[in-house]
C-alpha cells in the first residue's frame, strides 16, 4: 500500500512530538529538585572580580544555594544535562564523580580582607559522597580559610573526616601541618575510608571558629574553637604558631576568610567575622 507524502509527514511529526514530550518529562523529573530562582544562587566564577555577588566568591563547587539562615552546597547530584555537570565532567571528572557532585571540592571565599579577626560559622553535614577519588580520605572535612591570598597560599582550620582537628598552612601550593589532634572519636571504631568514612557527627549543627592574630614580633597565632552542640560553649580544639621560618616561608599577612568542604553536602549558617580589636582577649 502506498502512503501519501502528507500522511508520512504527519506520522513522522507525531513520532518527534512524542519523543520530545517524553524527553521533557524525564528531564523535568530528574532535575526537578534543582529548579531554583537564579536569585537564590551564587554561581561559581573564574575570579573574585568576576563574581556577581557582593559578599561571596564561589571558587569551586558550581554554586551555593541561599537559605533563610545562610546557604548550602549543592544537595545530592546534578542533572545529567546541567551545564555545571558537563563542565566538571571535562575539567575534573575524578574528584566530582563525572561532574555529578561539584560540591565534592567546595571552596567559598568571603570578599572582605582582614588580618586579626574572629571568624565563625555553623555547619551541618547532610550527606557524604563515597567518591572513588583518591582525594577523599582522612584529611577531607569542613574547614575555615584564614588569610586566603589565592588557592596556593592560605591557612585553614577545621575538622577532618577522621575526627581530628587540624590547622594547616599552604604556601606555594605545599601543605604544612601547624597543629593536629584527635577530637571526635566514635567509641573504639577508627576511621576507615570505606566502612567508617566520617567521624564528624552528621545532621546536627557544629560551630567552627578561628581566631588569628599577628603578634608584635611578626609571629602569627591561630586558635581553632569548636562548639559540638548548639547549647554547649566553645571549646578550644587547637592552637598553633607560625614563626615565619618553620613552615615553608614567611607567615601570611592580611587576606580573605572563607569555607572549604570535601565530598559532602553541607548546610551553613551564621557566618561572621569580627575584627580582633573589638574583643576583650584572644579568642574569648
Amino acid at each position: 500500500m502506498r502512503v501519501s507524502n502528507k500522511k508520512l509527514q504527519i506520522f513522522l511529526f507525531g513520532i518527534l512530538l512524542f519523543a520530545g514530550v517524553v524527553s521533557l518529562v524525564w528531564l523535568g523529573s530528574s532535575a526537578k529538585k534543582l529548579v531554583l530562582p537564579q536569585t537564590s544562587l551564587v554561581q561559581e566564577a573564574g575570579s573574585m572580580e568576576e563574581s556577581s555577588n557582593e559578599e561571596w566568591w564561589v571558587n569551586s563547587g558550581a554554586y551555593i544555594i541561599k537559605t533563610e539562615a545562610g546557604f548550602k552546597t549543592i544537595q545530592d547530584e546534578l542533572s545529567p544535562f546541567s551545564r555545571w555537570r558537563v563542565r566538571y565532567f571535562f575539567s575534573n571528572a575524578v574528584d566530582t564523580d563525572s561532574g555529578y557532585h561539584p560540591q565534592n571540592i567546595f571552596r567559598l571565599v568571603r570578599k572582605t580582607m582582614w588580618e586579626n579577626g574572629d571568624q565563625t560559622v555553623y555547619a551541618r553535614i547532610v550527606k557524604l559522597h563515597m567518591s572513588e577519588s583518591p582525594e577523599r580520605d582522612a584529611w577531607s572535612g569542613v574547614f575555615l580559610f584564614l588569610r586566603y591570598k589565592d588557592q596556593d597560599n592560605l591557612y585553614y582550620a577545621g575538622l577532618r573526616q577522621d575526627g581530628a582537628a587540624v590547622i594547616k598552612k599552604k604556601i606555594g601550593g605545599i601543605y604544612y601541618t601547624l597543629a593536629y589532634t584527635p577530637f571526635f572519636y566514635l567509641g573504639i571504631t577508627p576511621y576507615n575510608r570505606d566502612s567508617t568514612p566520617n567521624l564528624i557527627p552528621g545532621m546536627r549543627w557544629i560551630g567552627l571558629r578561628t581566631v588569628a592574630k599577628t603578634e608584635e614580633n611578626g609571629i602569627v597565632s591561630i586558635r581553632l574553637l569548636v562548639q559540638k552542640e548548639e547549647k554547649e560553649g566553645w571549646k578550644t580544639a587547637l592552637e598553633a604558631v607560625d614563626d615565619g621560618k618553620t613552615y615553608g616561608g614567611p607567615a601570611l599577612e592580611k587576606g580573605y576568610g572563607g569555607i572549604r568542604s570535601d565530598f559532602m553536602d553541607v548546610e551553613f549558617r551564621d557566618y561572621m567575622v569580627k575584627p580582633l580589636e573589638t574583643l576583650g582577649n584572644f579568642g574569648d
